[in-house]
């Protein structure tokens, strides 16, 4: 009788709160929002979902604080606004001091990114901040003794290139030259990844009549052949990874692996943003899962692991621009899934649902006096 008890204990608990797939994947966790639920609340999600990988736009202390002694590895921000004040090594300690050393021995901290598309962002003033920051902020973590724990890149935007198409003619575009090139040589010697957000959704939305959507979603198409190589490419996002290592090639560097800091598909658009729905965006995610399970590389790159970070955990009702922007989660607010990305054995991901969670912690708990009883009569 007790083995049969202890076996059903067993089985209540690993069905109703253990994740039976994990993402494989790490997610982005934006916060530009006033109803997203509390970073404990997040924890929760995260772990029943088997999401080990989270990045972050800044070092939030509630979150760091929330996801304490999970095993969860967190890519933490330095804000743009930053850049300018971060030029030696004693401002960056000071930083480091205040927003990981405290944290970092309960929470697995393993990566700064020092802004977040500089290059061919808003503020071109900003750029020649950039490497010097980068560098200042490892020189800090030396000091601290953090660097063999902790590493620094930035990440980009595709706005840096020049050409990528066909993926073996990708260059940057001239005037980043002289940023690019002394960040590679820092991540070459720091052994930090070229971090680029790729959205194929954008290509979709500035010429829908000539973009195939199969092509951009993952699904069967006839493809596009790399004229150069004679590779064939059945996807825009693994063409665009390729473009971006040529263009680190042309640049001198085949030793700086390129990973996926944001990519994802909108839930929701304005009129001129075709392509923006719950149908593609679904499509969209759960294809770009099943192929990264496969553990494959990109055609130019076959051996070569694709590290993807998905655009993004939560919509985020208060991000500026157009309605796309603030349609990117794979979750509302609430908790419930905006849609199914099919990696459980339900079918779905479960909402975070207080209410619902007391009830059933209420039905389980009276089975188990149900059942201890019978044990302790029998």
């Amino acid at each position: 009788m007790a083995t049969i008890f202890s076996t059903f204990v067993l089985l209540i608990f690993s069905r109703s709160f253990v994740g039976t797939f994990s993402l494989g994947v790490g997610i982005n966790y934006g916060q530009i929002a006033n109803n997203l639920p509390s970073p404990s609340r997040v924890s929760m999600l995260l772990g029943s979902l088997n999401i080990s990988r989270v990045k972050l736009y800044d070092a939030d202390p509630n979150v760091l604080t929330a996801f304490a002694n999970t095993n969860v590895e967190f890519i933490i921000g330095l804000g743009n606004e930053y850049l300018q004040k971060m030029q030696n090594s004693e401002q960056a300690q000071i930083w480091i001091q205040q927003k990981v050393q405290p944290y970092i021995s309960q929470t697995r901290i393993t990566c700064i990114t020092v802004g977040n598309e500089v290059l061919g962002g808003p503020d071109p003033t900003l750029a020649p901040f950039l490497v010097t920051a980068m560098k200042a902020m490892y020189q800090a973590l030396v000091n601290l003794g953090l660097n063999s724990q902790v590493y620094v890149t930035t990440a980009h935007s595709l706005q840096i290139m020049k050409t990528s198409f066909p993926p073996s003619n990708g260059a940057f575009r001239d005037e980043y030259y002289q940023y690019i090139q002394p960040i590679l040589s820092f991540h070459a010697q720091t052994n930090s990844p070229f971090l680029i957000n790729a959205y194929p959704y954008f290509a979709y939305k500035s010429d829908p009549k000539n973009v195939p959507l199969d092509y951009l979603l993952f699904e069967p198409n006839v493809g596009s052949v790399d004229p150069n190589t004679n590779l064939k490419y059945d996807n825009m996002l693994y063409a665009q990874i390729d473009a971006v290592y040529a263009g680190i090639k042309a640049l001198g560097h085949t030793d700086v692996q390129v990973r996926i800091s944001e990519t994802g598909w909108p839930s929701k658009g304005d009129v001129d943003e075709p392509g923006a729905t719950v149908e593609n965006a679904g499509i969209y995610n759960r294809n770009l899962l099943q192929r990264l399970q496969q553990e494959q590389g990109t055609p130019a790159h076959p051996s070569q692991r694709i590290d993807v970070y998905v655009f993004a955990l939560f919509n985020e009702n208060m991000k500026p621009g157009p309605t796309s922007e603030r349609n990117y989660g794979l979750y509302y607010p609430d908790g419930s899934p905006v849609y199914n990305l099919g990696v459980q054995n339900q079918g779905y991901i479960p909402r975070i649902d207080y209410s619902s969670s007391r009830k059933n912690a209420y039905c389980i708990f009276r089975l188990l006096v149900l059942l201890l009883g019978m044990l302790l009569f029998a």
